[in-house]
């Protein structure tokens, strides 16, 4: 039986938007990010987390420093006992610096290859997932995999409120 899943974006939905970060210091989960995605997992859905980083095509940062962002934002989220299932990166933008980067791809949000991705590796169900993001590229994704979606509003920040609004009648 395939499992549901909440897609999400990372920067402005999970974490400050901070435009090509390339260090994890600073890095910190936004107000209500841990209790929000709790009442997720409660309601049976597996958290996975899908981002576009053009930075890395751009030559602003390596790989490696992603990895250790992403090994801050894991280790904070499990200190507030949240576990994620895994996180799918785009590093594509065609015109980039870095060569290997400078392409178009089918993982580019709006595009939904990394949701499409992880359904396939992870054994999602996306009719019975949920997409949430801050920023219209990021429900486009969900819209286009065939997941629901919401959009985030000013305060990005609240997962909670979400779970409220998808679960209301």
């Amino acid at each position: 039986m395939k499992r549901r899943a909440i897609f999400l974006d990372r920067d402005g939905t999970l974490i400050r938007n901070l435009p090509y970060r390339d260090t994890p210091d600073g890095l910190e989960l936004l107000p209500r990010v841990a209790s929000g995605l709790k009442a997720w997992v409660r309601s049976g859905f597996v958290p996975v987390i899908v981002t576009n980083q053009s930075g890395l095509a751009r030559g602003l940062f390596p790989r490696k420093s992603l990895e250790l962002i992403h090994a801050r934002l894991l280790k904070l989220l499990r200190t507030r006992g949240v576990r994620v299932e895994a996180i799918y990166v785009c590093p594509h933008l065609p015109g980039g610096k870095i060569a290997r980067y400078a392409r178009r791809c089918v993982c580019r949000k709006p595009k939904p290859g990394l949701l499409k991705r992880a359904a396939r590796e992870l054994g999602l169900d996306l009719r019975k997932s949920v997409t949430i993001g801050d920023s219209p590229s990021d429900v486009e994704a969900g819209r286009k995999a065939g997941t629901r979606t919401l959009l985030l509003g000013r305060d990005a920040s609240d997962l909670l409120d979400a779970h409220v609004r998808f679960h209301s009648p």
